[in-house]
């Protein structure tokens, strides 16, 4: 499902505050593992860039949206795993 059918399905909700948080949460989760192969800067600003999404109008819309900018600049690193010899000599 693409972030604008998501959007559309969220405009429909009346639900506020946390309620229209955990909604938003689902669809950007629904949209994340739905989408194929890695999600990239580029998938990103591809879904940010879709019509739909520059005006959502409520509160679980607006929420989604903010999600989808929050995980464009939000750096995905790994934990440094110290090598063999730390570990064992700890």
């Amino acid at each position: 499902m693409n972030a604008t059918m998501i959007l559309r399905h969220l405009e429909e909700s009346a639900a506020t505050g946390a309620e229209a948080d955990a909604l938003a949460r689902l669809g950007f989760m629904q949209w994340m593992f739905e989408h194929p192969g890695y999600i990239t800067s580029v998938e990103l600003n591809s879904a940010l860039s879709e019509p739909a999404l520059k005006t959502p109008e409520s509160a679980a819309a607006q929420a989604f949206v903010g999600f989808l900018k929050d995980a464009e600049t939000t750096p995905i690193t790994r934990a440094r795993r110290r090598p063999r010899t730390e570990r064992v000599l700890q």
